[in-house]
């Protein structure tokens, strides 16, 4: 097992209406789970140019006002993976874009959702998860980090956070 800690950023892409893009992954750790965009840090890349980056080439999306929200550690045995996950929020620089599929084999399709909806998924999820019946659970299964920090950062809510350092 590779024992390399990598550095991921994971994005909270706000529209006008303070919803975020979720994307259906594709071919990749997680596959049919649902996450935002993002990526590896690059070297000597700063965590707002990653953001702007991965979320330019994975939605032709363009965004501004990039702010660190909370960083995490995922450990995913299952796949034999440690990364330290950055959260930051943006909101986009043409408010009525719409995310495209740039990367189709990564990819299935992107939706906008609220946080509510999100964590509606999430408590589901977990219960789903507790009782041993994902196999039989109905819905939107999110990607394994945004588990993780809601476990880590008891109480997190992005757009409230991304509101109180300046955005929005």
């Amino acid at each position: 097992m590779d024992q390399t800690t990598r550095v991921a950023v994971a994005v909270y892409v706000f529209n006008k209406h303070g919803q975020t893009i979720l994307g259906q992954r594709k071919g990749s750790l997680g596959a049919g789970t649902w996450g935002h965009p993002g990526g590896h840090l690059e070297f000597n890349e700063t965590f707002e140019e990653c953001a702007a980056r991965e979320v330019l080439e994975e939605t032709g999306l363009q965004v501004t006002d990039v702010r660190f929200l909370t960083a995490i550690n995922n450990v995913m045995m299952e796949g034999g993976k440690h990364y330290v996950t950055i959260f930051v929020g943006c909101r986009l620089v043409d408010e009525d874009a719409e995310p495209v599929v740039m990367e189709p084999e990564k990819c299935v399709r992107w939706e906008w959702v609220d946080w509510e909806e999100m964590k509606v998924a999430i408590e589901r999820q977990r219960e789903a998860e507790r009782l041993g019946k994902m196999g039989e659970f109905e819905g939107r299964v999110l990607f394994k980090p945004i588990l993780n920090l809601l476990q880590q950062r008891v109480g997190f809510d992005p757009l409230e956070i991304y509101q109180s350092v300046g955005g929005c």
